[in-house]
């Protein structure tokens, strides 16, 4: 049943939804999906709520090292509700300053009051009261002695990940790629050029209340850093002039370089966001083949399509890996977004820090060869191949690249450098794209983290 949530309601109802994600194993972006877009209508109530769950879901780790130094037992041995009522009310007083420490702990009291019993609203309210006495004294682990320890504490991230990245990046980088995954990210829209062009877009979203900007990194990106009201109930996204997508990901369409009457395949498509793109490139002429494994994200496809204005692209549901259709001839293009561990998303998902293990990148690198192998078959001689990921991890990206070369001399490295010549690179990153593999940082740019590898055969 639909319930409106009233300014009052925004944290009863970030409870409910936080107690789903953690005790229940539900997706924060899907469940918050749903209650805004059933129950919550104020955009103030929407951005608190929006900031309430995914900053207490990404921050677990951080908020139960502090909770436990005023508990008499560990966290994770509470009443799950009264763990979850305490994560709120600590995430508020530690890291939303904007609202004051003894509002957090009321709202928290009362929560636990409605939800639980008195003596239990009596130890939420020690407990936070207890916080907020020792806000500056609370001990961390030590830095120099501990330095994984302390990274993954206070930054809130598994130990696997942080060991991995400070032996790759070192600990000042690592930082900063941990300080990165804290931070909210800014909704970030490509224009379907099919359509219309990036001012006028501007313009549109401007008139409804958006504040946003054109992004100096891809020549579609619009940054929006506030709305009036739900992206949806925009004209312009009804109007079909954008999609909403990170810049990172706007890279992986150009890198392929479609053209007007080209046959070009996407066999890892989801819900169509590269596919989409690449229609666009084409001026919506040729033939573009798109392939996922799950049906109904390809529902959600041919909605886009119909919303974009896009007309060719021909859907197929089943895996790649089986028999294709009979009429996927070989074309000149063809891209592989590979499934993959995410560990250059996980700004963008609050909870999925906490729902990958080493195991899973074991599993998924000889699965990503093979769909690789499988996706260089459907090009043609003189034809282009891109590989791309949302994973920061060489098993997946550079390794899985080089495997593929190794065993496939008729292959070779393409310039990236030229396909995405509008892109402001930085350090290193130029000479590592006209090698024809890149990895973007997200700190460098601010952007979701991307590998992209444009590969030719000869």
């Amino acid at each position: 049943m639909s319930r409106q949530v009233s300014p009052g309601n925004v944290r009863e109802a970030a409870l409910l939804l936080v107690h789903q994600i953690e005790e229940k194993g539900a997706y924060a972006n899907l469940v918050l999906d749903e209650e805004m877009r059933r129950n919550v209508r104020e955009p103030l109530d929407r951005a608190l709520l929006t900031e309430l769950v995914n900053g207490t879901v990404r921050m677990k780790k951080h908020l139960d090292w502090v909770l436990n130094l005023f508990l008499p037992r560990p966290v994770e041995k509470q009443n799950p509700w009264l763990r979850d009522i305490l994560r709120l009310g600590a995430y508020q007083i530690l890291f939303l300053k904007r609202i004051p420490a003894y509002a957090a702990v009321d709202e928290a009291v009362n929560l636990a009051r409605n939800r639980l019993n008195h003596p239990l609203s009596r130890l939420v309210n020690g407990v936070l009261r207890n916080l907020i006495r020792n806000l500056a004294e609370i001990p961390y682990p030590d830095a120099r002695q501990q330095p994984g320890a302390y990274l993954a504490t206070y930054y809130s991230h598994p130990e696997w990940i942080v060991e991995r990245w400070m032996e790759r990046y070192g600990f000042s980088t690592t930082c900063s790629l941990l300080d990165y995954n804290n931070r909210p990210p800014e909704v970030t829209v490509r224009t379907n050029i099919l359509r219309t062009d990036r001012e006028s877009l501007v313009r549109s979203l401007e008139s409804e209340g958006c504040q946003c900007r054109a992004s100096s990194l891809t020549p579609w990106g619009v940054r929006i850093s506030g709305m009036a009201k739900p992206l949806r109930s925009l004209e312009a996204f009804q109007a079909g002039w954008f999609y909403v997508q990170d810049e990172a990901s706007m890279l992986v369409a150009p890198a392929l370089g479609p053209q007007e009457f080209d046959t070009v395949y996407d066999l890892a498509a989801g819900v169509g966001g590269k596919t989409t793109h690449l229609a666009e490139l084409m001026n919506n002429r040729g033939t573009l083949r798109a392939g996922e494994v799950h049906a109904g994200k390809l529902d959600l496809l041919r909605f886009n399509c119909g919303r974009l204005g896009i007309s060719i692209i021909e859907t197929w549901a089943g895996d790649v890996l089986g028999q294709l259709p009979r009429d996927w001839q070989a074309g000149e293009r063809v891209l592989l977004d590979a499934p993959c561990s995410g560990t250059g998303v996980l700004r963008r998902r609050a909870d999925a820090r906490w729902r990958r293990s080493y195991k899973d990148i074991e599993f998924l690198t000889p699965l990503q060869l093979s769909l690789l192998e499988r996706a260089a078959s459907l090009v043609k001689p003189g034809g282009w191949l891109v590989y791309s990921t949302c994973s920061l991890e060489p098993e997946e990206n550079e390794q899985v690249v080089e495997a593929f070369l190794a065993a496939h001399p008729g292959f070779q490295p393409d310039d990236l450098s030229e396909a995405l010549a509008f892109f402001p690179w930085a350090g290193e990153d130029k000479a590592a794209a006209t090698g024809g593999k890149l990895t973007i940082f997200p700190p460098r740019y601010g952007v979701d983290g991307m590998f992209i590898a444009r590969l030719r055969r000869k």
